[in-house]
Order: structure tokens, then sequence, then C-alpha cells
């Protein structure tokens, strides 16, 4: 077979490397790809993720027998059913099923409708009445989200009426997130450990992956900005089996029948953003793909052939694939550019990878690098994902931890905190 992937960062290289493992493949072709994915893949990179035409033709010109369409941009704007139409096999939802990430509204209106769990929340369409709305609720922190794709920044968490304010005119007014901002959602601030669950689906069978979690903030002990996410864990301890059995009968199971209700049948890799309240599991977020960095930590631990998988959700016959896990632990550590999620330089000549972007003992996977005249350069914030798996967590983070500091860059940072809120859950 020959496979083609959509997408160029750290869960497209996990993609590719798993792909990699399949006896069923022939060639792997990525657009845009990495300097990393480069080493396992023939890329691509003049072509966009989100370049739809240029993605069909590529398709053709390297008779793809299956495109795997990774990010988020390009499932919304209908890329699958464009390759659909010209009768390529693909892995990931359509369009009318994308927005369920999409459209922060749409997916907030489905919950209500179908009574899936969530924080309560009101839409609007204009910033004064969202202000008036927010002074008159008096209720603090509160949630302010942009409606559409924000590359995963589109949320402020306001701690009093003046941040709130501020985030609505930002988002509305100054439009830091462009048409995204067109419509917000204001909703109630939930608490409890959040948990990541991405779960294979072709619309009528739903198996859900190995739980993980995420660490957004800069610095140690969740200090600092908000990123795109500084390291996971896997499986994630607070997502107990009893957890996992009320998820399935009051999240999982009632979003997939929600979506084919409302002719929005969803095919792919659903992931599900929770939060484990004292009420309950309730639902923070939905994605229409897999999450970055949790992917990375989540592949590792697959037991079965990827391919046979996604050619089970196209052929609409997941429910004949045994998806096994490994029993084990998988922790992923992000290096990341000096100065990130602000700004940061980078053309910087990366020092400890093999010729192949790895080291001995984990599995390297690059976010923003590019591979130029036999060296490994970064050519983004987030640099590489260091994954490393073991028996147990600790054993997992200790090794992930050991590789990172085989490898280094000018300015590097990387968080020295991951999986710590994990480990302690696992001793209560």
């Amino acid at each position: 077979m020959n496979v083609l992937v959509v997408g160029g960062g750290g869960r497209e290289h996990a993609l590719v490397m798993k792909i990699h493992e399949s006896e069923k493949v022939d060639k792997i072709y990525c657009a845009p790809g990495n300097g990393g994915i480069s080493r396992y893949a023939e890329c691509f990179s003049d072509i966009k993720a989100t370049d739809i035409e240029g993605v069909v033709e590529l398709a053709k010109k390297v008779s793809a027998d299956l495109v795997v369409v990774a990010p988020d941009d390009p499932l919304v704007l209908g890329m699958v059913d464009a390759l659909n139409k010209e009768g390529f096999a693909t892995f990931g939802p359509n369009k009318a099923a994308a927005i369920i990430e999409g459209s922060k509204v749409f997916s907030k209106d489905l919950m209500k409708k179908y009574n899936i769990p969530t924080a309560e929340y009101n839409v609007f369409a204009s910033a004064i009445e969202a202000v008036n709305f927010i002074k008159e609720k008096n209720e603090y922190p509160t949630v302010i989200k942009a409606d559409g794709l924000a590359l995963g920044k589109g949320v402020i968490i306001a701690q009093n009426f003046e941040e709130a304010e501020d985030a609505v005119k930002s988002i509305m007014e100054d439009k830091i997130f462009g048409a995204s901002g067109s419509k917000i959602v204001v909703e109630e601030f939930l608490t409890g450990p959040e948990v990541s669950v991405l779960c294979f689906t072709d619309g009528k069978t739903l198996k859900p992956m190995i739980s993980s979690m995420d660490h957004k903030r800069a610095l140690d002990g969740d200090q600092g900005l908000n990123t795109g996410g500084m390291g996971t864990v896997a499986p994630n301890p607070y997502y107990t089996d009893k957890v996992a059995e009320e998820c399935m009968k009051t999240i999982f199971r009632p979003t997939i029948e929600a979506m084919n209700n409302e002719g929005r049948t969803f095919k792919g890799c659903l992931y599900f953003g929770l939060m484990i309240t004292p009420k309950g599991p309730k639902v923070i977020e939905y994605n229409c793909r897999f999450g970055d960095p949790e992917t990375q930590v989540v592949l590792p631990l697959l037991d079965t052939d990827i391919i046979d998988i996604m050619m089970a959700i196209y052929d609409d016959k997941l429910d004949t694939v045994n998806v096994r896990w490994k029993n084990e632990s998988a922790a992923c550590v992000v290096m990341a550019s000096g100065g990130y999620p602000k700004k940061y330089e980078t053309g910087k000549e990366i020092s400890g990878l093999d010729a192949k972007g790895q080291v001995s003992g984990a599995f390297v996977y690059h976010a923003g690098t590019k591979y130029d005249d036999g060296k490994f350069l970064t050519a983004g914030g987030r640099v590489l994902n260091v994954t490393a798996t073991g028996k147990t967590l600790k054993e997992a983070l200790d090794q992930s931890y050991s590789c990172v500091k085989k490898i280094s860059f000018e300015n590097h940072h990387f968080r020295t905190d991951i999986g710590a809120r994990a480990l302690a859950a696992e001793d209560q």
C-alpha cells in the first residue's frame, strides 16, 4: 500500500512511525512533513496541509491507497470530502462531521439537545450583550471561547470582570483569532482533573484508546502561558474503570448517536476532552482528530496494526477488528524553543540525534524541525516530543527524561515536572 499523511507536526510524525510499522505499507508520503518525518516518508514541503486541491493532485500522483488527514483545518475545510469524491480511501471525518470541532457553538448546542453532560453556557454574537451578561452574572472564574478554530488557543479563563471584558473585546472586536471570534461561548468554570480520551469510530462501533493527561502550561508547576502542550502521560490515573464506564454510557455513545441523528456520521478519531467534576465526567471540548501531543503517548501503546483499524473504519467494519493495547505506560516530554509560546528563534542546529532523527531508548517525534544538508534544525516553537514507554509510569518518565538529556539545541527548554500530578494520583 501507498499511504499519504497530511500534516507536518509531532502528531503526524507519530502517525507516520506507527504506519511505518505495518507490513502492509510499501511507501509513505507526507505533505508538508518535517525534518524528522522526512527520514520515514517522502515529504512534499511545498504543499500546505490546508491545500485541498494540492493534496488531491498529490494523492493521484503517488497513487495513494489511503490518505490520512490529521490536522483540524483541512478536515473542517472538507478535504476528506474532496478526496472521497475522487475515489480515495481516507481516514478522518467529512466536513459535516468535523464541525464538532469547527464550531464550539454547534458542539455545545449538540450536547444540550442530547443531554450530554457539559458546562452551562450562553452564546453571543454581540460583544456588548456578552459583557452585560458577564457583569450581571458576576461569577468568576468564567470561560470565554471563540466559536471557530484558533490553533488550540481560542479559550480564555477570566478571573474577574476586567479580564472577562478584555477577553470578549479581544476576540470579538480586535479579532485576535480572526473570523473564529465572530461568535463566542461564555460558559461556567468546571473543576476537577482533566482527561483526554481519543476514540476510533466508524459511526457505529466506538473503540476508546488509552486515556492520557496533557500539560498545557509552559512552565513547571502549571505556571506560565498556555501552549499547545508541553508533555503528556498515558494512561491517566484519574480515568478509572468506573469513570470509563460512565463516560461510555453518558458521553461517548450518546455523542456518536447524536451525530448520526443529525445526519453527520463521524468516522475517524474523535477526541473527548473531559473534566472529572464532583458531579461526574463532563465534556470540555471535542476534537475531530488525533490530539497533539496526546497521540505521541497513545500510539506507542497500540498493539494492533493501525492500517487494519483505519481501513476498517473507512469500510464501516470497525466491529471486526480487535484493537489491542500494551499493558504499559508512556510519557512524552516536549523540547521547545526558548521564548515559546511567545517570540522564539528558529534555525538552531540540534545535536544528539542519529541519522534518523532518533536517540536510543525513546521515540523522538519531530514537531518543528527541518532536515538540511545532513543536519536537523529547529523550525518551530515545539521542536521535539521525546516519548518513552515503561512497565510503570515512573519508569516511562525516567526513561523519557534520560533521553531528553542526550539532545541539545541553543536556548531549548522543557518542563521538569511532566507526570508529577499523575504519579501523585497513583499514590493516593
